[in-house]
């Protein structure tokens, strides 16, 4: 069944209206989740350039963190009514859905920054807790409704990137890369400094031949011609004698 918000309320301070009026580069998705340390450093390089776009329960975690919350969004069935008393108090906007939706609390959160014109989206959130919720929020980075937007995200260690044509991943030499297929095969998979070079490899979604590899450096690039990735580091380090 689709929902409307129930209630809304604006912002009115000029840095607002000023994202308001142009389109906006970047914006962060905070979201939330049973185990949110150790956090990745996605949101580091962010600073005041990023739209922050709570989705429930990620309005206490970006408090946590110090962000400034533009929008939180959800059925906030896992906040409390004094943190939203708190968050409208200090100009965040607040977009209530009742809790019998189609969509999850990120993917409204993904749709408010696809609303608002975000080239790049990157999503901060815990780990933890059920299988499928998990599963599905990587799968919801995926979708076609954001293939506008550079879509990354921070799940605890966890590190991911949608891969539409090319994408850099950053970390530390030797940490593993896997890329997992989504919605079909991934045709004329390339890399560029990983421990095992991938030059125009087809990727099925039912074999496990993208997982393990490992970054030889700090930096690498994986591209492709058609299809979609999901290009995961999970936060830990491959076995030395496993490389070549």
């Amino acid at each position: 069944m689709t929902s409307s918000p129930v209630s809304c309320r604006p912002r009115s301070d000029s840095a607002f209206s000023a994202h308001r009026r142009t389109q906006l580069k970047l914006a962060l998705v905070v979201t939330g989740g049973p185990d949110t340390e150790p956090l990745t450093e996605l949101e580091s390089d962010v600073g005041d350039a990023a739209f922050v776009i709570a989705a429930d329960s990620g309005l206490a975690l970006a408090r946590r963190l110090g962000l400034e919350v533009h929008v939180a969004i959800g059925d906030f069935d896992s906040t409390s009514a004094g943190e939203l008393r708190d968050a409208a108090s200090a100009g965040t906007e607040v977009v209530r859905l009742p809790r019998a939706k189609d969509e999850t609390d990120l993917e409204l959160a993904l749709g408010e920054a696809s609303r608002r014109g975000a080239g790049e989206v990157r999503v901060l959130g815990g780990v933890g807790g059920r299988l499928d919720h998990l599963l599905a929020n990587a799968l919801v980075l995926t979708s076609e409704r954001w293939r506008d937007m550079r879509v990354s995200a921070g799940f605890g260690a966890a590190r991911l990137w949608v891969v539409r044509t090319e994408v850099e991943l950053h970390g530390d030499p030797g940490e593993i890369v896997s890329l997992v297929p989504v919605g079909g095969a991934a045709e004329g998979v390339v890399s560029r400094g990983l421990a095992y070079r991938l030059v125009g490899e087809r990727l099925e979604p039912s074999s496990a031949t993208g997982l393990s590899n490992a970054l030889l450096g700090n930096v690498a690039t994986v591209g492709l011609s058609q299809g979609v990735l999901l290009a995961i580091l999970p936060g830990e380090r491959a076995d030395p004698d496993s490389l070549p």
